[in-house]
């Protein structure tokens, strides 16, 4: 028996620095398949498998863990509900919606990402059915989430800092304001956006990573939020006053100027250093081009480094750079990313007071 014991300790020593997963879904046979696959991938461990909101709260009152997946139709409190709360008692723990509701473009998986789930997975809507890709894509959204290397790439916290009488004044003069936002960002966009009046008129630029399937409902949610007009980029497109324009999920959103001294849309699909489409990079530095120091870039919650170069680029013309602040982001790659030339790290609300004190009717 002390043999035995002693054999044990090396597994939960082991076990001990995996990211904690907690399974909440009110079907057995749910948190059987899926605290299966986290345990078999030898990269995560189970923290518990429970059948409510309610007894999530509670585990979560005492315990720590790194990421939730979390039912959306659950009898009590369903997730979508539930998933704040959530979010505070997890206390930085990221949540994953897992549920047959949660197709892309669906109401339920932009609400959901809208308060703060980091992302969404497609839950078989039968035992067993499309198990293996299933398998696949879950657990490959649990690694994105929880990679070291990830974490060791993003700089040290950087406090929160006060507006400086210079950065005000940089922020009174801007005619334009670009968003750039990744994982966790429609939560902080969406702070954004409620803390700019109605009267505010110069335009909005958003360069969200999302696929193109949620576009169009996001732009709907995005002109819900900004109390203002929104529209999903096409090439061509003229920028107007009060209203938001959205990138596509499909390209990249660039700006040119006009003869009459306006603005206009290009639509690209190059290759870009971070990766993705759409990106920030590129909405960054042609707004360097076109509107130089007028410009007010935002850089919010997300993974990676997409739109710190775009971010140089602006800041070299003399472009304010806004970055949320690591405190209040879900992932602070991206704002990390730009953190040490950012003229400010404020909180999502911080943001949108700041901009609305900027704006010019």
């Amino acid at each position: 028996m002390p043999s035995t014991a002693r054999a044990a300790q090396p597994v939960r020593a082991v076990a001990s620095i995996l990211p904690r997963v907690l399974i909440v879904d009110d079907s057995a046979v749910a948190r059987a398949v899926m605290g299966q696959l986290v345990a078999d991938s030898g990269a995560f461990t189970v923290a518990a498998a429970l059948g409510s909101a309610g007894a999530a709260m509670a585990f979560l009152k005492a315990e720590q863990v790194d990421i939730i997946l979390l039912d959306i139709a659950m009898p009590g409190t369903d997730g979508i509900t539930a998933l704040p709360d959530l979010l505070v008692a997890g206390r930085g723990a990221r949540v994953v919606i897992v549920s047959s509701a949660a197709d892309e473009g669906t109401a339920a998986a932009i609400q959901a990402l809208a308060l703060g789930a980091a992302d969404t997975v497609v839950k078989p809507s039968e035992p067993g059915g499309g198990s293996a890709r299933f398998r696949q894509t879950l657990l490959a959204k649990l690694q994105r989430l929880s990679d070291p290397a990830q974490a060791a790439s993003m700089p040290l916290p950087v406090p929160a800092t006060p507006l400086s009488p210079s950065v005000t004044s940089r922020a009174e003069a801007f005619d334009v304001v670009a968003i750039g936002a990744s994982t966790g960002g429609i939560h902080a966009l969406g702070q954004v956006l409620r803390a700019i009046p109605a009267e505010f008129r110069q335009p909005i630029l958003v360069t969200q990573h999302l696929p193109v399937s949620f576009m169009p409902y996001f732009a709907a949610q995005v002109a819900l939020l900004a109390g203002r007009p929104a529209d999903v980029a096409v090439d061509r497109m003229r920028v107007r006053r009060g209203r938001v324009i959205v990138a596509p999920g499909d390209a990249h959103l660039r700006c040119v100027a006009l003869p009459d001294g306006g603005m206009a849309i290009r639509l690209s699909d190059e290759r870009v250093a971070s990766g993705c489409t759409p990106s920030v990079d590129p909405m960054l530095a042609s707004l360097a081009q076109v509107h130089g120091p007028r410009a007010l870039a935002v850089i919010l919650s997300g993974m990676g480094r997409d739109g710190a170069e775009g971010a140089r680029i602006l800041h070299e013309v003399g472009g304010c750079i806004l970055a949320q602040d690591r405190a209040s982001s879900v992932v602070w790659g991206m704002p990390g990313a730009v953190a040490p030339i950012a003229d400010a790290l404020l909180s999502p609300e911080a943001i949108g007071t700041l901009i609305a004190t900027g704006a010019r009717p």
